[in-house]
This record gives structure tokens, sequence and C-alpha cells, in this order.
């Protein structure tokens, strides 16, 4: 690894704790980023010369708190702090300093700097962007090319974003417990909407880190709420989804649908991991959403194959997870597993009644294709395939659909007219 590669992997395990504290001290979303960036940029003039320091966050923030600081008193004709070589030689000085400063702050900080990010002022598009810029320090340019927008529309996205949030006047302190568990779930939501930015994309080399990003995210929250189950839910429900990238797609692009996926393809080191955090979030006996959904992954990731799933587990999840988080797409995804067990005229019958609230909704008609395809009912499951192309949100699935239709003109031509 070289000085530009470990340097960069430092900065970035690094900036949560450093923009927090900065934030902090600061109050000032904008202060906060440029005193972290200057930081930032002092670390890539020190490091190489001087090697990496014991704590790179504690460096960080003093670096950067004194930067900005003497930026202030310029600003303000005051003398300006010593010169840049004595502010960055700081040896192992830093660790005790930052002790003293920051050692019962750290997780407030980081929580701080979430909590900010996903304030309920701001739509999901804005917090997703914001999170991305200021937690995990992507570029503009970096977050616009995953949102498959402008860099400029970017910008000005996350510009509001930060104006909203001045706006609204937020809190600095440390919120109570009340808040702090509404807020902590908002936090939960918005990783995994970033997980979701990445997942739906497949292939698609812009936007599929978003998934790495979002588990790295959640295990900065997990190492904050060791013994939170819904996050160790959420950790290991990622993880476990994420396992199955290098078998979702085949050489083509082309969706290759769990049951056909080839499982010797799929990660075992996130598959153990997220094994490993859903039995122990189940061990605390306090069920939510994202441990439901995760003991979901996991029954199909213990399955040895297709043939070996526990369908009848899964039909029992998604029961609880309809009454824990009633949605027409949890039901959706029930039907799939009531097909299996019981055929496909069952799950027929619990879809029908979806269909006003599904009526955009790629996978509803794609499955209703499907389910009418078994029962025989070709010129139905047409209609239902059409309107599933129509509503494709990827090459890929679009493709998959165009696979059925083609089977079905194969086996059942249409007569010429």
């Amino acid at each position: 690894m070289n000085d530009l590669e470990w340097i960069e992997a430092a900065l970035t395990a690094a900036r949560p704790q450093a923009m927090g504290a900065l934030l902090r001290y600061f109050r000032d979303l904008d202060r906060a980023e440029e005193a972290f960036q200057e930081a930032a940029l002092r670390a890539l003039q020190s490091w190489p010369r001087n090697g990496p320091p014991r704590d790179p966050g504690a460096w960080l923030i003093l670096v950067g708190r004194n930067a900005a600081l003497d930026d202030v008193r310029k600003a303000n004709k005051h003398e300006p702090l010593p010169a840049d070589a004595v502010i960055s030689d700081l040896e192992d000085a830093e660790a005790p300093l930052a002790d003293r400063l920051d050692g019962s702050h750290y997780r407030d900080d980081v929580l701080r700097l979430m909590f900010i990010c996903c304030h309920p002022d701001l739509p999901a598009t804005q917090q997703i962007a914001l999170a991305l810029r200021i937690v995990s320090g992507l570029s503009v340019a970096q977050i616009a090319r995953a949102f498959l927008i402008g860099e400029a529309a970017m910008e000005q996205r996350i510009t509001r974003a930060k104006a909203r949030v001045a706006k609204a006047g937020v809190a600095f302190e440390t919120p109570g417990v009340a808040e702090r568990s509404e807020r902590l779930a908002a936090v939960a939501a918005m990783i995994y909407l970033i997980f979701n930015e990445g997942y739906s994309a497949g292939q698609d080399e812009q936007r599929a880190p978003l998934c790495d990003e979002a588990i790295r995210l959640a295990r900065i929250l997990l190492n904050l709420f060791r013994t939170e189950p819904e996050i160790m839910g959420l950790t290991a429900l990622m993880l476990l989804q994420q396992s199955r990238l290098p078998a979702r797609f085949d050489a083509a692009g082309e969706v290759i649908l769990l049951e056909d996926q080839d499982r010797g393809k799929w990660d075992t080191r996130l598959i153990t991991e997220g094994l490993a955090l859903i039995d122990k979030a189940m061990r605390h006996n306090s069920p939510g959403p994202y441990q439901i959904q995760a003991a979901l992954a996991a029954t199909h990731a213990r399955a040895r194959d297709a043939a070996d799933t526990d369908w009848a587990q899964i039909d029992h999840l998604y029961a609880a997870l309809e009454r824990m988080q009633p949605s027409p797409v949890v039901t959706l995804n029930r039907a799939v597993a009531v097909a299996k067990l019981n055929g496909p005229a069952a799950a027929l019958a619990m879809l029908d009644p979806l269909e006003t609230k599904l009526s955009g909704y790629f996978h509803y008609f794609g499955a209703r294709g499907m389910f009418l395809m078994q029962l025989g009912r070709r010129a139905e499951a047409r209609t239902a395939f059409d309107r599933a192309i129509s509503l494709a949100n990827t090459p890929a699935e679009a493709a998959h659909i165009r696979r059925h239709l083609d089977r079905l003109g194969r086996e059942h031509p249409q007569p010429s007219s």
C-alpha cells in the first residue's frame, strides 16, 4: 500500500469522529467541513514525511480546530497561531490532548453528526446526499454520478440541505433518551436507503459502491450501540444481501433470481458475519423490522440450495413483519412464499387487493405475471409482464421480464392476424 492509499484509508476511517468533534466546536457544517479539509491537506503533507500519528482522528481534530481558529483570528486581525509546521508536528501529543477534549464526547459527536444529516426537515434525497458528503466524505461529483444527476444539481441539493439545517436551528447539545431513540431510527433508515440505492443499481459501477459505504456506516453505528438488536439486525441484513452480489447477474448483465443463483459464488465471509450478528440480535428477545428482514435473508443463506429453503419459516417471518410494519410490499413478498407452499392461485388471491396501491411498482406486475403464467392464464400474464416492463427501473429488470414474454411466445405463440 502506497502513501496515498493508507492516508486515504486513515482519513476515511477518522472522518466521522473528526467531523463530529469539529461540528461541536464550531456549530456550523460549512466551517467544520472546511476545518477537516484543511487538516486532511496538512496530513497529506505531514504524514508521508513523519509517519502516521498514533491517533489519526485526534490529530485531525486538533489540526483542523487550530487551523479554523487561526482563520477566525486572522479575519478578526488578531495574532495568528504558530506556523503550520509547529501546529502539525504534534508527534504523540495529540492523544492525551484529544482524550482531554474529546474522550467523553466521541459517541455523542458521531451521533450528532448523523442526526443532523437525518434532520426531519430534510427529505430523504437530501438526507442521503448530506450524509454521503459530510459523514462519508464523498465528493459532490461522486455523489452526483451515483444518483445519475448533474454535478451542479447535486451541489444545489447539498447546499439546500445545509441551509435547511441552519434555518431549523438544530440543537447541538446531546439529545435526550427519547429523542435519541427516535433519531437513531432515522439514522438507520438513512443508512438502509443508501444501501438500497446501490443494491437496486445492480452492476452499475457508479452506484454499487454505495452498498459498501452503507455497511461501513452501519458498522460505525454498531460500534456505538453494541447491544442494540435493531442495529445488529440492520447490519446483518445488509451483509447477507450483499453476500449474493457475485451471483445476482449473468455474464450478459441480466438478473438471476435468488432460486437460480449459484450459491457457491455467495460471499461466505459476509454470510458468516451476518449470521453471527442476527443470532446475537435474536438472543435479546426484542424483535424489530430489521431483525426480521435479516432473519429472512438468513433463512435463504442457510439453505444448501433452493429446494432446501424453509418456505414455511419465510411465510412465518413475513407474517410477523406484516403485523409489525404493515405494507403492501411486505404482503407481496409474502405471496411469493405462499406460492411455494400453497400454489400460485393462493398467491394471486393475496395480490389482487394490492393492485391499486402497487399500480406503479415493477415487482408487483412481475410477480403477478409469473403467477398467471403458472396458472396457464397466458393473455393476462402478457398484460402483466408488459406493464412490468414499462415500470422497470433498470435494463436488467426489463430484460428479465422479456425472457418471460419470449417464453410465452415460444410455448404459446399468438395467432397471426
